[in-house]
């Protein structure tokens, strides 16, 4: 069985902070688009669509408190700008200068570049997608030599399934993707040790798609730490690819269409994916070390039981929160099971503005019951419902 070497490893590691980078600055491409800072401008008798101040941004990213300062602000933006994420309107700047000049998002301007990287990339999102948006998918919590992983899959499954669902002809077409994957860090053998085969091995998808990144992880190149990942990451649930017609939320397209230069819908890196070819026909991202699972310890003092919550005079009030997604979700995660309990919430998103807090119980979601269901259900009738989200909680009284 052939193992990884040094340098195949080393690559993977530098491909996932690339996608790193793309996701992050995609992510706050759509928060700037929600905020107005990104705007059609004038600047001697021209106009200059889909663009950025500088020193506006550097502001509000102090404010929103994606940076510490405005130099944390700057080393974030020259990321952007070094990964040809971002560029100065008229290319006359290399770097990114805290001052009244007009910077724009390569995304609205159609010069992103289309690299081979970038498309397996795009394919590597647009699988995972559809993986996690079926119910009974192949994606599934597993243990090896005692510790568990997320995201997992056997080889040979992920085969059967590419095969199935008309995404490769045949079984060698099918390594060969799961081989471009690996090798771009998009998955990966749980153990890291061995390459794609069709097979029995044990693989997960080394990278959370839909976890919300925080802009400042961006200077975090050279870490080796685990982020905490799970299936509905901590800030990030919500939904992908709605049927047509649908009002459902997006994770990263909107419900309006936003002017570019190229003339092009506003949306996810999916917009990019262009013709492609045998590998590569879809939506976008990137990837981190192997992350075995670790779910954190619950934030309850003591565990508390359907039963509790129900019976009469009990210290709990039930409250309705009214939920309206942003760019990249909620803000929150679901934990725990008959009853789940809300684990973490946001403190910049929309659940936390809506009054939600941590320790709450879920009592239902969009009028539907929920005492009784795990937190994998509840998810997903989150991410599968409507932009607006409606929950009944009950919260302990002090």
């Amino acid at each position: 069985m052939e193992s990884l070497s040094s340098g195949l490893k080393k690559k993977a590691t530098e491909q996932h902070y690339r996608a790193e980078v793309m996701i992050a600055g995609e992510q706050l491409r759509l928060r700037l688009h929600d905020g107005k800072l990104i705007k059609d401008r004038r600047f001697h008798l021209r106009t200059y669509p889909n663009c950025f101040v500088a020193k506006e941004l550097t502001d509000w990213l102090v404010e929103h408190k994606d940076a510490p300062d405005r130099e944390t602000a700057i080393r974030l933006m020259q990321k952007l700008m070094d990964h040809y994420i971002i560029h100065h309107v008229c290319d006359e700047h290399s770097d990114y200068k805290d001052a009244k000049l007009l910077y724009r998002f390569r995304k609205d301007d159609g010069t992103f570049p289309l690299s081979k990287d970038v498309k397996v990339f795009l394919r590597g999102q647009s699988l995972y997608e559809k993986l996690v948006s079926v119910e009974e998918s192949i994606l599934k919590v597993r243990e090896e030599n005692s510790v568990k992983y997320q995201r997992t899959f056997l080889g040979s499954e992920m085969i059967d399934w590419l095969i199935q669902e008309g995404e490769v002809e045949n079984r060698q077409e099918a390594v060969e993707l799961g081989r471009a994957l690996l090798e771009h860090g998009i998955i990966q053998h749980v153990s890291n040790r061995h390459h794609f085969f069709d097979s029995d091995i044990l693989y997960h998808f080394w990278i959370n798609f839909r976890r919300r990144r925080r802009l400042t992880e961006l200077l975090n190149e050279n870490s080796a730490r685990a982020l905490s990942e799970s299936p509905d990451s901590p800030f990030c649930l919500r939904k992908l690819n709605p049927e047509p017609g649908n009002t459902s939320f997006l994770s990263v397209q909107t419900n309006k269409e936003i002017k570019v230069v190229s003339a092009v819908r506003r949306s996810s890196i999916t917009s990019l994916s262009g013709n492609s070819n045998t590998y590569f026909s879809a939506p976008p991202t990137l990837v981190f070390p192997p992350v075995a699972e670790c779910n954190p310890k619950s934030v309850l003092k003591r565990p508390v039981t359907t039963e509790e919550l129900l019976s009469p005079g009990a210290p709990y009030v039930k409250k309705t929160l009214t939920i309206v997604g942003d760019a990249v979700g909620w803000g929150f995660v679901v934990r725990g099971g008959r009853p789940c309990h809300i684990q973490a919430v946001d403190p910049g998103g929309p659940a936390a503005a809506a009054g939600m807090k941590v320790c709450q119980f879920v009592f239902s979601v969009n009028g539907v019951y929920v005492l009784h269901l795990d937190y994998q259900t509840i998810s997903s009738l989150i991410m599968t419902g409507p932009r607006t989200l409606v929950m009944e909680v009950m919260e302990a009284i002090e």
